[in-house]
């Protein structure tokens, strides 16, 4: 790879960390391509958004932005910085500008996460509080993780970052898609995000699109290989 091959940034969404790219980071720099994966603040799609423009923006030369499930969301409106060349949505959520988590996933038979979830608190710098969820730890191995080994499965039901429920309302204020060629990776057996709304993202996009049929939504832990396998496209289209 030259010196102009883009640098990848893996924006992880919520219920997981960036150690949840693990495997794709090390097929990702055997081929020399390089990646950073910065922490996700799940705490609103505008401030998030922002800290992932912020990351991209002091990255020297081009940057493909990837985001998983929620992190399809914030690199939709992130992707508008300069030097973002390109985004790569795995089982992901690819917003129109104008458009809430809510709205998007409202179109489409809610998935079995939506009954999955539970509610905590946390403090606000204002000094309230604000609610925050996480999936139950019972339903986290079948909605989230269905194709990852049962004792994987329980550690990241137990290191689950959770997102902050007013991020589901927060509507989009761009879409670097309109603009910018993207890919989409569609998980076909996922149980957080519906399958369909997926797939509507990524075809309103005009994504470059690939569909595992048996993959649950965490298929970047249990299918490293063809989510770099489809980041890599990404990078030899855009360097």
């Amino acid at each position: 790879m030259t010196a102009t091959t883009p640098t990848v940034v893996l924006v992880h969404g919520a219920f997981a960390d960036a150690a949840s790219w693990s495997g794709v980071i090390a097929e990702l720099q055997g081929h020399g391509i390089p990646v950073l994966a910065p922490p996700n603040p799940l705490r609103g799609l505008a401030s998030d958004a922002a800290y992932v423009a912020s990351v991209a923006a002091q990255i020297d030369g081009p940057v493909i932005l990837v985001g998983h499930s929620y992190g399809g969301a914030l690199i939709t409106v992130a992707g508008v910085t300069e030097n973002v060349v390109g985004l790569v949505y795995v089982a992901a959520y690819a917003l129109e500008e104008g458009e809430s988590l809510g709205e998007l996933q409202g179109r489409f038979p809610l998935s079995p996460l939506v009954g999955n979830l539970k509610e905590w608190t946390y403090p606000t710098p204002e000094g309230g509080s604000a609610v925050e969820v996480t999936i139950t730890e019972d339903a986290f191995p079948s909605v989230f993780a269905a194709d990852v080994p049962a004792d994987v499965t329980k550690v990241l039901a137990a290191a689950q970052r959770p997102l902050a429920a007013a991020a589901f309302e927060e509507k989009a204020i761009a879409a670097a898609w309109q603009t910018k060629p993207s890919w989409a990776l569609i998980a076909g057996a996922d149980e957080a995000i519906n399958p369909e709304v997926e797939r509507f993202g990524a075809k309103r996009a005009g994504a470059t699109t690939v569909e595992l049929a048996g993959a649950s939504h965490a298929v970047a832990v249990s299918q490293p290989k063809e989510v770099a396998d489809l980041i890599r496209e990404a990078v030899r289209a855009t360097a």
